[in-house]
């Protein structure tokens, strides 16, 4: 006997199937429309991994996992900006500042979508958004190269580096004010709709009071590296939904290449996810770079195989094999660092 999907994972196969997938292809080109969001703040899966205790469903892994396959597999874009929200949930969830209990509640459970503008604190050790103190708060000052929701998220989770070399995290409204001017949205290859922007900050003013975090760089940096080593689970979603392309194509080839390349597919997911529960985030690097890219590998195969499966209709930018490829091409490269780079610029060499 199998047991009952958990109730996430069933909602994500209802937002999936009724909502993103059907619209995947005009969003790719359009946008992505508020109505998405709505839904998915309606759906609660934003409190995926909130406590419970403020309106969360502190969820395991693995339910995580499973959701964030379906949503990226049916409309990339909108998984792309949901995604953002949960790591200012778990920034909160931790946090014993006073930001905590005004804003995990409404974050939890999907009343308020949040951004996050921190990534370029990787570039370390370039500072480029720098954090001074001011009139009992803190300025900020520099930019942020991509910040993505513009325009859907209700707040984001803002970082920069303090003159102590400490990393400090607040929460702001995501709109225009004072001190912070957005660009206009980038035309990317891939995820254009997920409205990314770059940020410039010129004396954007906070109070003390928005603070969540201000701990030493090195760290943060501890608890962030390992955490891109990890295959994502949108790219085992983004390679399944090519997959079902190939199921569906009416093609003995296109099939068969499906069957083969699925086998390929869940025998490094399951290695992947067995590493990712490991209790020790920062052991075996090297085994779960390697995981990492052999999973970059199978999408790439999938979604080539997906293309070429559809010919000449396939180059079409409104079609779902180009639209899966394009957005497997903005997964290699999502949440990169150096050490992932490196890694898998040498597996591609020795290919």
């Amino acid at each position: 006997m199998t047991s009952a999907p958990h109730p996430l994972v069933t909602r994500a196969h209802e937002l999936a199937t009724e909502v993103l997938a059907p619209r995947a292809e005009r969003v790719d080109q359009e946008g992505l429309p508020a109505s998405h969001i709505e839904a998915v703040k309606r759906s609660g899966l934003l409190g995926i991994g909130a406590p419970v205790a403020y309106g969360g469903s502190a969820a395991p892994a693995d339910v995580v996992r499973e959701t964030a396959e379906i949503l990226a597999g049916a409309c990339c874009s909108t998984w792309f900006v949901q995604t953002q929200h949960h790591t200012p949930v778990k920034t909160l969830a931790a946090s014993e500042l006073p930001v905590r209990e005004r804003l995990l509640g409404p974050l939890a459970t999907g009343a308020l979508l949040s951004g996050i503008a921190f990534s370029h604190l990787r570039a370390h050790p370039r500072v480029l958004v720098r954090v001074t103190r001011e009139r009992g708060g803190r300025r900020f000052d520099g930019t942020v190269p991509w910040y993505t929701g513009w325009g859907l998220n209700d707040v984001m989770l803002l970082a920069g580096v303090t003159e102590a070399g400490e990393a400090l995290f607040a929460f702001t409204e995501a709109r225009e004010q004072p001190g912070l001017r957005p660009s206009p949205e980038m035309r990317l290859a891939a995820l254009t709709a997920s409205r990314t922007v770059s940020l410039t900050l010129d004396g954007l003013w906070l109070p003390e009071e928005s603070v969540v975090l201000c701990t030493s760089y090195e760290k943060w940096a501890t608890t962030d590296r390992p955490r891109n080593t990890n295959a994502s689970p949108a790219v085992f979603g983004v390679a399944r939904a090519a997959l079902d392309l190939l199921d569906t194509a009416g093609d003995p080839a296109a099939e068969e290449a499906s069957q083969a390349l699925r086998a390929r597919l869940d025998g490094v997911r399951r290695q992947a996810y067995a590493l990712a529960d490991h209790p020790v985030p920062h052991e075996r690097i090297e085994e779960r770079l390697a995981l990492k890219t052999r999973a970059y590998d199978v999408m790439r195969a999938a979604t080539t195989a997906a293309v070429v499966s559809g010919g000449g209709r396939s180059m079409d930018l409104r079609d779902r094999a180009q639209r899966l490829a394009r957005e497997g091409l903005f997964l290699l490269v999502q949440g990169q660092t150096t050490d992932v780079r490196t890694a898998h610029l040498a597996a591609l060499a020795s290919a």
